[in-house]
């Protein structure tokens, strides 16, 4: 796991120096956790990191990033006389690739995918029946995470300026990233992807 973050980081920093252009983003996230659970509620996060601008054609760029997201969601399971409430807050460094192409001088459709890496994931629980609480609390739930999830980014940038720049994305997760077996009725196996719609300032130096 280690290895594989300081080999991102190493790739980020070779392209750093052979870059034709650098620079760093920020912005806000709203993810979702999606799978076979009940009510589920979209969770704020944000993402911070830098990227690295490849001019490969005419209107045509490639754009790795490395960015340290926040993530997570909220959902419940539920049985006859039983209900389970979780909020789960998750944290990973992403490497995006995003393929970019200007359809207009400063408006820019992108496309790539994505890696993930778990740095940290806790959640805050809650059990009860119809009228009682049994139980609650907080703690890490890394043990039911993937430790690398795939995604697929679609968005769209605007140049607002020649160095500053704004955009949005979906980030659609293209693999089951938490799984674990439920406690609720038959044991059933919980699966879930994380989806995150994010939106960025970016600066090009």
């Amino acid at each position: 796991m280690k290895k594989i973050i300081l080999t991102a980081i190493a790739i980020m920093a070779f392209g750093f120096v052979n870059a034709q252009k650098f620079g760093v983003k920020g912005g806000a996230n709203l993810s979702t956790l999606i799978g076979n659970i009940e009510n589920e509620t979209p969770k704020f996060g944000f993402n911070l990191g830098g990227f690295v601008e490849f001019k490969i054609g005419n209107k045509f760029f490639i754009q790795p990033e490395l960015l340290y997201s926040t993530q997570g969601g909220k959902y419940e399971q539920s049985s006859v006389d039983y209900l389970y409430k979780q909020e789960i807050k998750s944290s990973y460094l992403n490497v995006p690739v995003m393929f970019k192409y200007y359809v207009m001088e400063k408006l820019s459709v992108e496309a790539g995918p994505q890696v993930g890496f778990l740095l940290t994931a806790k959640g805050k629980y809650e059990i009860k029946n119809e009228v009682d609480f049994f139980s609650s609390g907080y703690r890490s739930v890394k043990d039911i995470y993937q430790p690398q999830n795939i995604g697929l980014n679609i968005g769209a940038g605007y140049d607002l300026t020649k160095n500053l720049s704004a955009g949005i994305r979906y980030q659609l997760g293209m693999s089951n990233e938490v799984r674990y077996y439920s406690s609720v009725g038959d044991l059933k196996q919980i699966r879930m992807r994380d989806d995150v719609l994010s939106v960025s300032v970016g600066y090009k130096f």
